[in-house]
This record gives structure tokens, sequence and C-alpha cells, in this order.
């Protein structure tokens, strides 16, 4: 079955992977909410801190995209051999999106700014961590 989805994709001219294209919309939401919410620290601004909210429901609809296109493309290019990279990267995913999902939750019940400056920097932290062992698992 992915291999038949990887065949169509080709015919039509996508012959790249697909997790990296979609990699940079949740990676740049969540870029974003760090930074709109560190300038939230510093001006009271609500329109800084209602911005890197809208970033994370972004960030969370995004990811899970991006984890169906990991998975097909870890079984179409390495045939689902496991590494311990591949299964850094599953576990970063999962926690990333936990905390995606619990940034909105905490949101919405009003959580201080402080403590949600840090559910996104833990956020950026997973990012990073997925970014780097993917990079290991390509380029290794």
């Amino acid at each position: 079955m992915v291999e038949s989805l990887y065949s169509l994709l080709e015919k039509i001219g996508i012959t790249h992977p697909l997790h990296p294209m979609l990699t940079h919309a949740p990676m740049g939401m969540i870029i974003g909410m760090v930074v709109f919410s560190f300038l939230a620290l510093f001006w009271r601004n609500g329109t800084l801190d209602r911005s890197a909210y809208h970033c994370s429901i972004l960030a969370f609809i995004s990811v899970f995209p991006v984890i169906v296109a990991g998975l097909l493309d870890w079984v179409h290019l390495q045939s689902a051999e496991w590494n311990i990279f591949i299964i850094v990267k599953m576990i970063l995913a999962v926690v990333l999106t936990v905390l995606l999902g619990l940034s909105i939750k905490l949101k919405r019940n009003d959580s201080s700014r402080r403590k949600m400056f840090l559910i996104y920097l833990a956020c950026l932290l997973c990012a990073g961590g997925l970014g780097f062992s993917g990079g290991e698992l390509v380029y290794g």
C-alpha cells in the first residue's frame, strides 16, 4: 500500500520524501509561539499572548499529518528498520503532541504567562530533538 502511494506520487512528479516538506508548518508555529510568548512576558500585551495560543493550535493540528508522513517515509525509504533515532523520534513526537494539547488546555484555563512560556519552550526542545534525530536518521 505504501509503495503504491509513492508510485502514484512519482507519476505526478513528486519524487521527494513527504515528511520534510510538511515539518515546516508545526516547527514554524512552535518557534512562533515561543517568540510571541516570550515577548508577552515583557510587554503585557494580550495580542502577543493570543498569537502564541493561535500558533499552538496550528502546531497541534499540523503535527498529525507530519507524523503520518514520517511513518510513511520510514516504511518506504528505510523499510521500517528500527534504530535508536527512530525510537527517539517516535517518543518525542508523542511527547510533543501531548505538550501541544496541554498548552491549548492550559491556555483555555487561563494559566499564567510564565507557565505558558515554559510549556511552549518544552515544545521547542522536543521539536529540536525531533529535528536532530531526523537529521541523524537521514545523514547520520
